[in-house]
């Protein structure tokens, strides 16, 4: 828990990629839901051939985070000792997904992209999507929910900052700032103050009322932001309560809440 802060964070596939003995699909260029999910992952900063290679390999009705387990593959196997742009096939057995490397993420000075290539880097560079982490599900997460793992924040989000979002939020009641208790206990709690200085981490009101702690719900919080800002959620938590209280807001949990996995550390 005490390790310097910096690793990478790594997203875990929620279910199994298809075979790879399957024929590649063949998709209409001008097909309405192919376009859909193009735009949708150009958003999180992938480029229209690499979407559409992914999707013609797994076919257009695959799950979300199936194609994005299928993008993070293919992005890390473009680096410079790689000269294959290609996915390795032998990968696809792993459902472990590593994030792209920095040197991945942008064109090499001596290797030029193709002009509509970097044109689709830059589009998509600019449309990424605003972030919005669910501070204590990934913080008790992290720690093995017994407890409050600052370290995990960092991690999430320097996972979004590798990968070039600018707008992250992250969501923690105030109360965490507090001295910590055996009953609460939490780690790395300077991590908070830090994020919270690069208007990172936003604390979520409390106060005490006869002794008691009175709390905000930070999940509503959470799904206003990201329904307003158009932005993905990052939780493990699905909001059922809330799905429930506005349609806008059910749909925004259902097309924009991005589950992960802490695995040795990363």
């Amino acid at each position: 828990v005490n390790d310097p802060i910096g690793e990478k964070w790594v997203i875990e596939a929620t279910e199994a990629f298809p075979s790879q003995s399957s024929a590649p699909v063949q998709l209409e260029p001008d097909n309405e839901e192919l376009q859909l999910r193009v735009n949708f992952f150009r958003k999180l900063g992938y480029s229209s051939t690499e979407v559409t290679a992914a999707l013609r390999k797994l076919g257009l009705s695959t799950d979300t985070n199936s194609v994005l387990g299928e993008l993070v593959r293919c992005r890390a196997s473009t680096g410079p000792s790689i000269p294959n742009p290609e996915c390795d096939e032998r990968s696809m057995g792993q459902t472990d997904l590593t994030p792209a490397p920095s040197w991945a993420l942008r064109p090499q000075i001596d290797t030029p992209l193709p002009s509509s290539q970097l044109e689709d880097r830059r589009d998509a560079e600019t449309e990424l999507k605003p972030i919005v982490i669910d501070g204590s599900n990934v913080a008790m997460s992290h720690g093995n929910k017994e407890v409050f793992s600052c370290r995990g924040i960092q991690l999430a989000v320097n996972f979004f900052l590798d990968r070039g979002h600018t707008s992250i939020t992250v969501f923690v009641p105030s109360w965490r700032k507090e001295q910590p208790r055996p009953d609460a206990p939490i780690t790395d709690q300077h991590v908070l103050m830090e994020l919270e200085k690069k208007k990172i981490v936003v604390f979520t009101p409390s106060r005490r009322v006869g002794g008691k702690r009175v709390v905000c719900y930070d999940d509503r919080f959470i799904v206003k932001l990201a329904y307003e800002s158009d932005g993905v959620i990052v939780s493990n938590d699905t909001y059922r309560d809330l799905q429930g209280e506005r349609p806008e807001w059910k749909k925004c949990i259902e097309e924009r809440l991005l589950m992960y996995s802490f695995v040795n550390d990363k």
